[in-house]
């Protein structure tokens, strides 16, 4: 199948309506990030049965045939590994489009393994070994080549075999609904929101931090966020995170006293000293029951240990049965959550509730015994 290169208004206005009565189409973006805070979208590959088109989002000014498709709900819009794709979407349009299937997640829960990658699954399901030759490819750069463009088109071409195939077999195997609820995820607007009141939890090593010392990291972070935003500059170009620490740590009060910071540029401290020590001295003013805090765990008892092995064997039994991976749905550490005491862990939602969640939990609640047979594990529910 010919692969389209749209370039102008008027290829892009005849494709998409030569495709505007598909039921579903597969879809994949090309962007780059490396010197931005905000990803440059630099091309949109689509298909549909009977089509297959790279749409250049650089030469065209105006998206909006194409992305009047993509928010159409009366078509399936199939990614792989979606996220990205639609965090950029909502960058471009402020809204996310309510029809999505994503065969990442729907491999998962048919056994393919846990956040299997695109070629893996292609190679799994159609057989078909892709070309990697052009992995590392610039898509800012122009013009792309004949094979930059079939390579571009190969991340939907088979795709839409791959969908085909997946979608039957959730349907065959009736796991089509274990996948609600993280579709309604990928598709709400709170997955992509930005606040950067919270952001202090993504800087690497926070949990070293306490009192005061996390309220000064909470708000240099957010000051971090936002001058990024602004700037659109990478949050590492404008503070990294261990100066983020050392600063929080440290404390400084006067801009002599950022000469004690590895790594804070003289630059920096020329053009944002002043910003940040009215950042940290707001965030020791701060009163006490106002700074964030890390919530500790305490460690397990020997006995919970063993309570913990005793479900791990049990999860393995389960997933054996319904041919998942065990790491598809909980780790060791999730198992350990629940033992403590959580409940708000994915085990204990969604299609892993349906497979083994609840399953766990009537054992913890003792209204489960386990045996073996030395063959298998067994399980009877007491009463």
């Amino acid at each position: 199948m010919t692969v389209q290169y749209i370039d102008t208004a008027a290829e892009l206005t005849t494709f998409c309506q030569q495709i505007a009565h598909t039921t579903w189409m597969t879809v994949d973006t090309e962007f780059l990030r490396e010197k931005t805070y905000s990803p440059q979208l630099c091309l949109i590959q689509v298909a549909t049965e009977d089509a297959i088109a790279c749409i250049d989002p650089i030469a065209l000014t105006d998206l909006t045939p194409i992305l009047d498709l993509i928010y159409n709900p009366n078509i399936a819009v199939v990614f792989h590994a979606a996220r990205q794709d639609l965090e950029l979407l909502y960058l471009i349009r402020d809204e996310l489009p309510t029809n999505v299937f994503d065969t990442q997640l729907a491999a998962t829960v048919l056994g393919y393994g846990d956040q299997i990658g695109y070629g893996n699954l292609v190679k799994q399901c159609t057989n078909v070994e892709l070309d990697k030759a052009h992995s590392r490819t610039d898509w800012t750069k122009r013009p792309l080549d004949p094979d930059q463009i079939d390579y571009a088109a190969d991340d939907v071409r088979y795709l839409r075999d791959v969908y085909k195939l997946l979608n039957q077999q959730l349907a065959d195997k009736k796991r089509t609904h274990w996948l609600d609820e993280d579709f309604a995820i990928l598709t709400s607007i709170d997955t992509y929101l930005v606040k950067p009141e919270t952001m202090w939890r993504k800087v690497k090593g926070f949990g070293r931090l306490k009192g005061v010392q996390l309220a000064i990291l909470q708000r240099l972070a957010a000051w971090r966020e936002l001058r990024a935003v602004a700037s659109n500059r990478p949050r590492r170009w404008i503070l990294k995170d261990d100066v983020l620490l050392d600063l929080a740590k440290l404390a400084p009060e006067t801009l002599e006293k950022f000469s004690l910071i590895r790594g804070l540029e003289a630059n920096t401290v020329n053009r944002h000293g002043k910003e940040l020590l009215a950042e940290i001295a707001l965030a020791k003013a701060l009163p006490k029951a106002q700074w964030p805090t890390v919530k500790k765990t305490e460690p397990l008892t020997p006995q919970q240990d063993s309570i913990v092995d005793a479900l791990m064997s049990l999860l393995r039994k389960y997933c054996i049965e319904q041919e998942i991976a065990p790491v598809a749905l909980a780790s060791r550490k999730d198992v350990e959550r629940m033992v403590a005491g959580e409940t708000d862990i994915p085990l204990l939602h969604g299609w892993r509730n349906e497979i083994v969640g609840h399953h766990l939990k009537a054992f913890l609640n003792g209204e489960v015994t386990i045996s073996t047979d030395q063959n298998q594990l067994n399980t009877q529910e007491k009463g």
